[in-house]
């Protein structure tokens, strides 16, 4: 078990990486999140979770293994029932595209996903859901044969036990359960799929089952279903393919739990969190009266190590949910004059940098830095959001290694510029005067030029 304090993004410390996160409020009052774990650099996910919670948005929990894939018991059972995922002969749009582009290309991605269904798989856990109902936690799990499972605790952070397989295929699960008690799980990857739950929460009618909620074509469904109801409507979010790529949380709303829904916008995007930066996947909860989103980032030049992070939202009169932006400062306040952002902090990123690991670089005063922003480029963009001052904005400070020009703005303004000289993989603090009146700012650094530079942390005053 870890725990920390933090408002900032990203939420967890550096070393934990759970994506995916579905956020429940749940009888204790504390918030409770589920998410899968990446700690791998070839596959999403591992093969194991571990749940995060907190009481108040700021003192966090990382509870111990709740569930590894290896205590799945119909796992590369080759006498288990085997459900389908993706159906193939019904391509959406997208997959539609891309067997041409494999087609153009000379490769055949239907043979190659069949291949790979016939070899043996690691047994990895990808995003899951969890619920409370008469004191038992039930936590909606699925792997990579394409199999959906649950198991139960007496406690919402596990450990969960006595698995059972569920008689569907495909990925995401998401739980929920309506006012009048009776609960509804949904699931699916380019098809949502609902039905009613039985009232053991761990078995269902499959005749019953109605087939696409939302659907790519009219509400840019791509995978990540979620429910939440929201006075007498129904919101369902989901990884939405909208701008072309499911980096968006998106939703539809309807008036039943199975539909019909109509598609309302997006919430959140977090492309250009990285330069792969490829897929979303969260959950809306209110929390103390304030609703937030909760979302991840990739990191590391790489679609994974993903990151979780939140924002807080609003939800409209009429029903609607503004979109927000990615931040650096979260669920906190702006970051306020003279305190540090780190490189990894930075929440929009357009170039070829990337926050990458740090190999134990120690400063002369012994700082340790575990993360930086790297790879940088002439004509590269870092973001931090927000910084706000009630007087007026006179310094920036970086902490860098190697050298290169970067120009501050603020808001769309330019505010200055600052010249760092220094040696690659040696740290060296350096600043330079700014100006700009007192207010809250999006800081852009732009990179003019850069020759192994490397930038760990920014402060403004």
């Amino acid at each position: 078990m870890r725990e920390f304090k933090n408002r900032r993004n990203p939420i967890l410390p550096l070393e934990f990486h759970i994506p995916d996160s579905e956020a429940h409020v749940m009888p204790d009052g504390k918030l409770y999140l589920y998410g899968s774990f990446d700690n791998r650099e070839d596959v999403y996910c591992s093969d194991r979770y571990r749940v995060v919670s907190t009481p108040d948005m700021e003192h966090w929990t990382i509870h111990d293994v709740s569930l590894t894939g290896q205590e799945i018991p119909w796992f590369n059972d080759p006498d288990a029932p085997k459900y389908q995922g993706i159906d193939w002969m019904h391509p959406t749009p997208f997959i539609r595209k891309m067997l041409e582009n494999m087609a153009a290309d000379g490769e055949d991605m239907k043979e190659q996903f069949e291949k790979a269904a016939e070899n043996e798989k690691p047994p990895l856990l990808f995003a899951p859901d969890c619920i409370e109902k008469d004191g038992k936690y039930y936590l909606y799990f699925c792997m990579t044969d394409d199999s959906e499972g649950v198991a139960v605790s007496d406690r919402p952070e596990g450990p969960f036990t006595d698995p059972v397989q569920l008689p569907c295929g495909g990925i995401d699960p998401a739980i929920f359960i309506d006012d009048d008690g009776q609960a509804y799980y949904y699931w699916g990857q380019l098809f949502s799929h609902g039905v009613k739950l039985n009232e053991d929460m761990i078995s269902f009618d499959e005749g019953a089952v109605v087939h696409d909620l939302v659907t790519e074509e009219e509400h840019y469904f791509h995978e990540g279903s979620s429910m939440r109801k929201i006075r007498d409507t129904y919101y369902y979010v989901y990884a939405d393919m909208e701008r072309g790529k499911p980096t968006a949380l998106g939703y539809s709303t309807g008036k039943s739990p199975l539909g019909p829904f109509t598609y309302r916008g997006i919430v959140i995007d977090n492309d250009h969190c990285d330069p792969e930066s490829w897929n979303n996947h969260g959950s809306i909860e209110c929390v103390n009266g304030q609703w937030y989103v909760f979302y991840h980032r990739c990191s590391r030049g790489t679609q994974r190590y993903r990151r979780l992070c939140a924002e807080p939202i609003t939800i409209n009169p009429d029903g609607t949910i503004d979109e927000v932006k990615m931040t650096s400062q979260g669920v906190g306040n702006p970051f306020a004059p003279g305190e540090t952002m780190m490189g990894y902090q930075a929440c929009e990123l357009h170039g070829k940098v990337y926050i990458g690991v740090e190999e134990q670089l120690k400063d002369s005063a012994g700082n340790c830095y575990e993360e930086k922003l790297t790879n940088l480029h002439a004509g590269d963009e870092i973001y931090f959001r927000y910084v706000e001052s009630a007087k007026d904005w006179t310094k920036v400070r970086l902490i860098t290694a190697g050298s290169g020009k970067v120009t501050v703005w603020m808001n769309g303004k330019i505010a200055g510029s600052i010249t760092v000289e220094g040696k690659t993989g040696i740290t060296k603090l350096t600043e330079a005067e700014i100006g700009m009146p007192a207010g809250r700012y999006e800081v852009v650094l732009k990179v003019d030029a850069a020759e192994g530079l490397e930038i760990f942390e920014v402060t403004v005053e």
